[in-house]
């Protein structure tokens, strides 16, 4: 199991879209984005996901929901996405994180597998609190 993080901005915010829809991936089809393609079919059942916004004048991590993959089928017929994953969305309501000071940052990244502690332990922290 791991934890991902995955942005919701494809010319507007539609994290909203992903709550609704229990889904989330890229914005772009496969000829324009085939790495974040592969990325959303590594994902496996029972891996995190979060929707997060990380703008580089923020100080913080908006995470706008946190969630779980249920399936391992990769859903190809979406309105949101091009490519996505079912998802149970446990936690709903935006919370911030202070952005780490590291070496490796990958926050303006699309999507990635969130590594540090600090952001992983607020994540768990939310989940468990909400009771998953």
């Amino acid at each position: 199991m791991g934890i991902f993080a995955i942005g919701a901005h494809y010319n507007e915010d539609v994290s909203e879209e992903f709550i609704k829809c229990n889904i989330a991936g890229p914005g772009w089809d496969a000829s324009k984005a085939p790495e974040l393609h592969q990325f959303i079919r590594s994902l496996k059942v029972g891996d995190i996901v979060y929707i997060k916004s990380a703008p580089p004048s923020s100080k913080d991590i908006v995470i706008k929901g946190i969630g779980i993959i249920t399936t391992d089928q990769v859903v190809l017929n979406s309105q949101v996405v091009s490519a996505g994953r079912d998802i149970k969305w446990l936690v709903t309501e935006h919370f911030r994180v202070p952005k780490p000071t590291e070496k490796n940052n990958v926050r303006r990244n699309t999507m990635y597998e969130e590594f540090h502690p600090d952001v992983q332990s607020a994540i768990l922290a939310k989940l468990f609190k909400n009771g998953a």
